[in-house]
């Protein structure tokens, strides 16, 4: 009985199909989601990192002023040098099920399936006597800066990723009111930023 089991233990080992099994399974650690119910009715401020991978940077960065000459920066730099990282064989960044329904507010998400990716989200809110007035794209890339700077090699030997998919489900974000910064990656070497600035005059 002993030998028997012994022997069954072998074969599982070394089936060739339980080999591949193990290796789509491996291939899949590079996936990021937010699925169910998450976040949903969620309000106020919300930030999100999600990283699936070796050495992807990301930042969700918010400055907020008030007064009679208030003035608001955000700044992201994001550097690494030298550093080598794997290829996953399938990547995956997705948004499903009920994720943020009937969510409002502020919402930053960033996800990152793969290597050596970067990511940041940037908002700027001023409350000034200045009074409201509109924020053209050369305020908004004065006012908040996204940059990265990045060298790093891919090992070799890793292979290529043969599967990319980013994708948000037509289940998700039903009925999320406010403002709403998303990036997501599937792969290595990228990078993205939002940046959003916005200017008020407080009320009588």
């Amino acid at each position: 009985m002993v030998a028997a089991l012994l022997l069954l233990a072998a074969l599982a080992v070394t089936d060739p199909a339980r080999a591949d099994d193990y290796e789509g399974m491996l291939g899949y650690l590079a996936d990021t989601r937010l699925d169910g119910r998450a976040l949903s009715g969620a309000r106020g401020a919300i930030a999100v990192n999600q990283a699936a991978g070796d050495l992807n940077q990301q930042a969700n960065l918010r400055a907020v002023a008030i007064g009679d000459a208030a003035d608001a920066h955000a700044v992201v730099r994001q550097r690494r040098d030298g550093d080598g990282h794997d290829l996953p064989t399938r990547a995956s960044a997705r948004i499903g099920g009920d994720a943020l329904s009937g969510a409002g507010g502020l919402a930053s998400i960033n996800q990152a399936s793969g290597s050596g990716n970067a990511e940041s989200n940037a908002v700027t809110v001023r409350l000034a006597e200045q009074g409201i007035r509109e924020t053209p794209d050369a305020l908004l890339s004065a006012s908040v800066s996204a940059s990265a700077e990045r060298r790093t090699a891919a090992d070799p030997a890793a292979g290529r990723t043969s599967h990319r998919e980013v994708a948000v489900e037509s289940t998700a974000l039903h009925g999320f009111e406010g403002v709403l910064q998303l990036n997501q990656i599937a792969g290595s070497g990228n990078e993205t930023g939002n940046g959003f600035a916005l200017s008020v005059q407080p009320g009588p």
